[in-house]
């Protein structure tokens, strides 16, 4: 017969719920038999998520006795990383995928964002010490750089849905940072890392100061730290010099054989040019001249004159593999005990952070302008070609006064009084590259008691209110409406509109544009965002002693409470970017509208462990957990989620666990409130455009004219730039998302045999299933085309906007509404591995591995579009996702000195399917790919210890791929930097005093 200690009693009876109810330090009152045999590893701890400790037990790790798996990162662990910024910390775990973070370049946010199972940072709740964070924008995500990372006790990851527990946001599951909260002394940290090409440097400085309060009775602790991350462009590695075509393969050859991109002809040169063949973009230097809505085009030469297009610009070498950030953070953490039934308690977080984005030069891109055929700064040549070519699209058709021409002295035929529509594709490097520069501070304060109300029951009382501000500021854009202003010139020196306007040289290359003419060409815009959060809790817990079960030997523990929340946000962006639509700024994606929008939710919520055997044959433990959250919030009414599990022991090194959720997000602020803006989206091809041209069936044609083209301009358009495309999106006030519905299950074991040839031994082995219906999102630009162009859906022809017949100009694109999409579904199965080995005098051995095997992950936007597949695929709508990665650590330890080996492998990915028949054979797989860092440290004395690392040890170098075969903001530089290591072998230096 099995029998367990008061202290196990009273523990398992606490714990299982003072961890549901979000307690981020211990709770004084718990019943303690100090008689009991303790030991450290079994020391109880209530500030983790759904964590129980119990005497002699061998369990280590929060996961093993939770009814919801749960991975857990300590703090000796993530010290082995060595990693001052938290999102790096977690990238490699096989349950995330890449967010947003440091290798993101164009398309971030100025943040380091966590996406658990790949269904979206915006599903996955990020907790501090049990808490939310405040996000940093309107999608409720959350910048994990504002967690001190020196200050880490454990990180938790519960997968498998939260929502019951925590609410909205935890679909995915729930990231908790526990921090030290009984930190003693001072602790200083030094750790710099630079790369083996002696660049990407990254420095950290940390100071941590901890004392104990009144013999005890409470514990004070604050640490302030500096981060800087040093860029690194992609021009400086090999690999991002030039762009490599991701369906043609050109520029692959000349990367291979170390040689640079190749030149276009003499007279169509200039800075960061490549000929016709390689991979580039068509807004150019010198510039391209399209007439709209004709097949008028071509492309000056340096004199001046016009001619067949000649060359691309290479955009490469300006973007960043890593972005340069500086951080400056502080926090506070402090309790004390009043007396037996009252402890007060608060934290406070302050975090400031600059992070800055550059991509290549600006230019005039896709937007449209009048230009009158009296301009002298045109070549007599050049406006010849023009003239000629416009007279000979009136005789076919294709041009008609009105349209692209305003014949101004009614002549009928083009000349040089006459204006016509057309497009100046000029990249217009003498304004400097584009950058936006993010700041910002956001602060975060929570306050509250606890304490018992009898010897049994407990509460938790507390505020928090949480402040994000950010400023942004974009540089180096054209200013769209001054160029327009700067072409309508009949003398070269001042313009029509009078003022301080400067006529502007887009005829030829690189130095037609002055100095002069730069600076009333350039443009720099400003944009404000605040976001505020504000919660007020009330949590009581503890037995109802007359619902006990009679061989369970312990009644039912029950938390309940009541949560209050109010989240808003303001974004202020100044006249430059409310203009549509495409802003004043050219280049940078769209316009922007003020949004203003709040929302309130009042939840009330319980939960409940039924223990339902202890101690009995084949039932060494039993116990049945549930839990209800009601909430109801004044945007999109009431939502409810609710849990139902059990964990069972049949026999004591054996646990199983099953865990069903029904978990629900509401949409956001952003979600909710964002007005109509234009932006960019990721598509492969325009099939109506000339790329296409062989390929055109009459059938297909009649779909490209029902939107908006004429038969002549079917097959003549140009493509898409650089594989993407305008969008309009925002929400639609008619009908506004409502709640996304999850239903998730888990069901594992644990296994903690006693061995002879190891130490606490530990498997875990869990499978997951989270589906997603009614997911909050927008349907993706090809999504739209192959529905109107492949599927002949005149309803989603109907979304597609075409200007001159193109899809390429600033007011052509496609409509993606925020709404509620069909499903998403994650599935898989993890399992981790834990134990050590005692070498006698050489140490001890430690080996841990975690292993992710997903077997679905899919998502469908509609009954009518096809299921997307992304399980081991990447692609335009898939970031690479391998089903099979892992994690292995080996650590040996002797005295004072450690040594660990980390082994990240991830598995091969294939382009996806629809894809394939457009990408180069080369870039169709990318192979497995296995990763080493290494770890050492040295405690020199009881006070000073070094560390010294290497990541990447064998400096693997990144799949090479292209620049189109994915979307934008992970498929920079010929490949996935966030996915693969872009930057090569990594040395890292550290140091540690404590006093």
């Amino acid at each position: 017969m099995f029998t367990r200690n008061k202290l196990s009693a009273s523990v398992r009876r606490a714990l299982l719920f003072g961890a549901v109810i979000n307690v981020a330090v211990p709770l004084q009152a718990l019943a303690q038999d100090t008689n009991a045999e303790t030991d450290d590893e079994a020391t109880p701890d209530t500030s983790s998520v759904e964590v129980i400790a119990i005497t002699g037990s061998r369990i280590r790790s929060p996961g093993v006795e939770s009814t919801s798996p749960i991975f857990s990162l300590g703090a000796e662990e993530v010290g082995y990383l060595q990693q001052p910024e938290f999102e790096r910390i977690v990238r490699s775990l096989p349950s995330t995928i890449p967010a947003d973070g440091g290798n993101v370049n164009n398309g971030t946010a100025g943040a380091a964002t966590v996406d658990l199972r790949g269904l979206g940072a915006e599903r996955t709740l990020v907790l501090l010490n049990g808490r939310r964070m405040v996000p940093f924008n309107f999608n409720g995500q959350v910048d994990t750089a504002n967690i001190p990372t020196a200050l880490i006790d454990r990180v938790d990851v519960v997968t498998g849905g939260a929502s019951a527990v925590y609410g909205s946001d935890a679909i995915a599951g729930a990231v908790n940072v526990v921090l030290k909260n009984n930190f003693e002394g001072v602790q200083v940290d030094v750790n710099h890392q630079r790369s083996d090409e002696d660049d990407g440097e990254q420095s950290n400085i940390a100071l941590t100061v901890g004392s104990d309060l009144a013999d005890g009775r409470g514990n004070a602790v604050a640490s302030v730290s500096w981060m800087e991350r040093k860029p690194v462009l992609l021009g400086d590695r090999p690999l991002g010099q030039f762009g490599i075509n991701s369906n043609t393969g050109s520029g692959l050859d000349e990367f291979r054989a170390g040689q640079e991109a190749t030149l276009p002809p003499q007279g169509c040169q200039g800075p960061n040019v490549v000929d016709l063949s390689g991979s580039g973009s068509t807004t150019a230097i010198p510039t391209r001249f399209e007439l709209i809505g004709t097949g008028v085009a071509g492309q000056f030469r340096e004199d001046g004159s016009l001619g067949d297009n000649c060359s691309l610009f290479n955009f490469n070498p300006f973007n960043y593999y890593q972005t340069p950030a500086e951080r400056y953070s502080a926090t506070a953490l402090a309790h004390y005990e009043i007396n037996d039934y009252a402890e007060v308690y608060t934290s406070f977080n302050y975090t400031n952070t600059t992070v800055i984005q550059q991509v290549a030069p600006s230019g005039t891109f896709g937007a449209q302008f009048t230009l009158p055929l009296y301009n002298p700064l045109i070549s007599n040549q050049a406006r010849g070609f023009i003239i000629d070519g416009a007279n000979a699209a009136i005789a076919d058709g294709s041009l008609l006064d009105g349209g692209s021409w305003n014949d101004v002295n009614g002549n009928g035929i083009v000349d040089e009084e006459d204006s016509l529509e057309v497009r100046l594709r000029r990249r217009t490097l003498e304004l400097g590259t584009r950058s936006e520069r993010y700041d910002s501070d956001i602060w975060q304060i929570v306050t509250g008691v606890r304490g018992a109300i009898t010897d049994e029951w407990m509460y938790d009382f507390s505020y928090q209110y949480g402040e994000a501000n950010r400023t942004t500021v974009r540089d180096g854009y054209t200013n769209l409406t001054n160029i327009q202003n700067a072409l309508d010139t009949r003398d070269g020196v001042t313009c029509a509109v009078g003022g301080n306007c400067v006529p502007i040289d887009l005829f030829g290359g690189f130095g037609t544009i002055t100095d002069d003419m730069a600076a009333y060409a350039k443009a720099i815009a400003l944009q404000q965002q605040k976001y505020e959060q504000e919660i007020i809790q009330f949590i009581v817990d503890g037995p109802i002693e007359f619902v006990e079960i009679p061989w369970a030997g312990m009644p039912l523990t029950v938390s309940v409470g009541y949560e209050h929340r109010t989240e808003s946000g303001l974004l202020e962006p100044d006249e430059c970017l409310k203009l549509a639509p495409a802003s004043c700024q050219g280049g940078a994606g769209g316009n922007l509208l003020p949004i203003s929008g709040s929302y309130k939710v009042d939840e009330f919520f319980f939960e409940g462990l039924l223990p339902v055997f202890d101690g009995q044959p084949f039932a060494y433990s039993m116990d049945v957990e549930f839990g209800y959250r009601t909430s109801d919030y004044d945007t999109v009414g009431s939502t409810d989620s609710w849990k139902l599990g059990f964990n069972w022991r049949p026999i004591e090194p054996l646990l199983l666990r099953v865990m069903e959720q029904r978990a629900n997000r509401a949409p956001n602020i952003g979600e909710l409130f964002s007005p109509v803006t234009t932006g960019l989206d990721n598509a492969t091809q325009d099939p109506c455009s000339s790329a296409n041209a062989g390929n055109i069936s009459e059938s297909l044609r009649q779909l490209c004219i029902s939107t908006g083209m004429r038969d002549a301009q079917v097959g003549v358009v140009p493509d898409i730039i650089s594989g993407q495309i305008n969008i309009f999106q925002g929400s639609n006030p008619q009908t506004p998302p409502g709640p996304e519905k999850a239903e998730t299950f888990t069901a594992g074991l644990v296994w903690t045999p006693d061995v002879s040839f190891a130490n606490d031994f530990t498997l875990s082995v869990d499978y997951y299933d989270i589906f997603i219906e009614d997911i909050i999102g927008e349907f993706s630009a090809q999504e739209i085309l192959d529905q109107c162009y492949v599927e002949g859906n005149t309803s989603e022809c109907a979304k597609i906007i075409r200007v001159g017949g193109d899809l390429t100009g600033s007011s052509a694109g496609v409509q993606l509404f925020t709404t509620n999409l069909k499903s998403l579904q994650a599935e898989g199965v993890e399992i981790t591995i834990d134990t050590d080995f005692d070498l006698g005098d050489m140490g001890n051995l430690e080996v841990s591995a975690t292993i992710n095997k997903y077997l679905t992950q899919e998502s469908q936007s509609s009954t009518s579009v096809p299921v997307l597949d992304c399980k081991g695929y990447y692609g335009t709508s898939c970031d690479p996702l391998s089903d099979l990665r892992w994690i292995q650590r080996t650590t040996w330890s002797y005295e004072d000195f450690t040594v660990s080996l980390l082994w990240r492998h991830i598995d091969s990915v294939d382009v996806e399917p629809t894809e394939a028949a457009l990408r180069f054979a080369e870039f169709r797989q990318i192979d497995s790919y296995d990763y080493f860092d290494l770890y050492a440290s040295y405690q020199v004395t009881d006070n000073v210890k070094f560390t010294l690392g290497v990541d990447n040890l064998f400096d693997k170098d990144p799949p090479v791929l292209g620049n189109d075969i994915g979307d934008t903001s992970s498929n920079s530089g010929n490949t996935f930097p966030s996915n693969y290591d872009p930057l090569g072998r990594f040395y890292k230096a550290g140091l540690q005093l404590t006093f």
